[in-house]
């Protein structure tokens, strides 16, 4: 068969490159499973695999990589095929198809691809809450002022505010470890459609592949999609958040806010303005995950509305925006976690600041609800015109401004001295007294820290595990093989 040089030139030859870059192992792998399965089975006699195999075992992956596309096959399953014909002959390259179809073999590989990406993206997000959790240890005690609508709101702690951020990608990760166990189901088996009359064993297969097992509704085998979705889905989500992390970051970075600093080698200088420490690497960060998440919303965008089965829209023009997209999401994820190594924080410069703008206010309608007996709303109207007084008498009287708010909105003088309405409008005191489970009191902080650290460890064991079985069943892999 010969193509249309214009097939060629916009899809096929396009299509095989990416193969070679993807596809090459997890085929040979297939290829290798497959044929031990055949075997145990008795569907392909000892001389017949033993030609075959030692046939795979001719094919060098590295001069797969170097070949052009000639036109003369269709896709890099056929050019394999040719080697195995070459090597051994059309009778018995022929029965290695037995049982299996290319929409097997393509939704297999890649499933194969796909959890190597959920695996490494989440290495990614372990290493960033590593980061985190060693700035957040560090700043228990650091008190700082935080935003709502972007305006000073109330003090916390920094450590605080990044436990929001690890939480959220605690979350993460189990997405990312549900959408692994979903991918990791093996569809080879499945054929084209409705499976095959030969007794095959897809649950040795699915062993040899270092799947969890086989997918079941042969249909839903080749059809479904969702699997590759709900990674997606997943790593949207994480890049998402990350993006609003990684906004609060450049705001904080800026001369005005000086909240952090970065390490010389996360920032860049000016080709004219000598002054300039700029934080372009939380940047590229930004435009990074921006792309992944642009690439995540392309892939839905592309298999919504297709028909519910064996359809190119889900396999080869896909699969590059596949890869494209978790590689930008791990790219992200690791700039942000290795610049947040380098970060620095000023405890005295944010706790001397963290207290402006009548941040602290909240404690002081509190204060009055709890001392006198006064309905909170009650108590917030005095705290507001006590900071409107301030505001415009920032010379007067602390005390004597809260007995008189009191007087014009109660009837009655609540006093207190200057002393004590200096400690209780502290950003540090509004801190401590906010033991609430999972508030910013540095005992509270502490608590949580431990128990992000103990879930980091049990995920870091989870990659681990996995890890471990995928090369294991590589190995098994292998060893039957070579056996054959």
């Amino acid at each position: 068969m010969r193509f249309a040089p214009e097939y060629i030139t916009y899809v096929l030859n396009e299509n095989f490159e990416d193969a070679k870059r993807q596809f090459v192992a997890p085929l040979m792998a297939i290829h290798y499973a497959h044929l031990a399965m055949l075997a145990d089975r008795t569907i392909i006699g000892p001389a017949d695999t033993h030609r075959i195999r030692e046939a795979l075992d001719a094919i060098s992956v590295d001069d797969i990589k170097r070949v052009a596309y000639d036109g003369s096959y269709e896709d890099l399953f056929f050019y394999i095929e040719r080697l195995l014909v070459e090597a051994c002959g059309d009778d018995v390259a022929g029965r290695l198809h037995t049982a299996r179809s290319r929409n097997d073999i393509d939704m297999t590989m890649y499933r194969m691809r796909q959890r190597e990406f959920i695996l490494a993206l989440y290495e990614g997000v372990l290493a960033l809450r590593d980061s985190l959790l060693d700035v957040a240890e560090k700043h228990r005690e650091t008190v700082m002022a935080v935003h709502t609508h972007t305006q000073p709101a109330q003090p916390t702690t920094v450590a605080h505010y990044l436990l929001a951020v690890i939480e959220q990608l605690e979350r993460d990760a189990v997405r990312l470890q549900a959408s692994f166990q979903t991918t990791n189901r093996n569809p080879l088996g499945a054929c084209a459609i409705t499976g095959t009359g030969f007794p095959i064993d897809r649950h040795l297969t699915s062993d040899l592949l270092g799947f969890d097992g086989p997918t079941g509704n042969t249909y839903g085998s080749i059809a479904t999609v969702d699997y590759l979705l709900e990674s997606v889905s997943a790593t949207a989500v994480l890049v998402t958040g990350l993006g609003r992390f990684v906004q609060d970051l450049l705001l904080w970075g800026t001369r005005e806010f000086s909240y952090v600093r970065f390490g010389d080698g996360f920032v860049q200088s000016s080709s004219i303005m000598p002054q300039k420490r700029n934080p372009v690497a939380i940047e590229h960060a930004r435009a990074i995950g921006s792309k992944a998440l642009g690439q995540a919303q392309a892939i839905v965008t592309t298999v919504h509305n297709t028909p519910f089965g064996d359809i190119v829209d889900t396999e080869d023009d896909l699969q590059p925006l596949v890869s494209s997209m978790f590689r930008d999401a791990v790219r992200a994820v690791g700039l942000v976690a290795a610049a947040m190594q380098t970060a620095e924080f000023d405890p005295e410069r944010l706790e001397a600041r963290a207290g402006e703008g009548g941040t602290t206010l909240t404690e002081l309608a509190d204060t009055l609800a709890r001392d006198h007996d006064l309905p909170f709303k009650t108590a917030h109207t005095i705290a507001g015109k006590v900071l409107k007084a301030r505001v415009e008498n920032p010379g007067s009287n602390l005390s004597a401004v809260l007995a008189g708010a009191a007087m014009h909105t109660v009837g009655r003088p609540l006093l207190y001295n200057d002393q004590d309405l200096q400690r209780i409008l502290s950003p540090r005191h509004f801190v401590n007294v906010r033991t609430t489970l999972g508030g910013p009191a540095p005992s509270e902080t502490g608590r949580a820290l431990t128990e992000s650290q103990s879930l980091l460890d049990q995920h870091h064991a989870w990659l681990t595990e996995r890890r471990s079985a995928l090369v294991a069943a590589e190995l098994r892999l292998r060893e039957r093989s070579a056996a054959l």
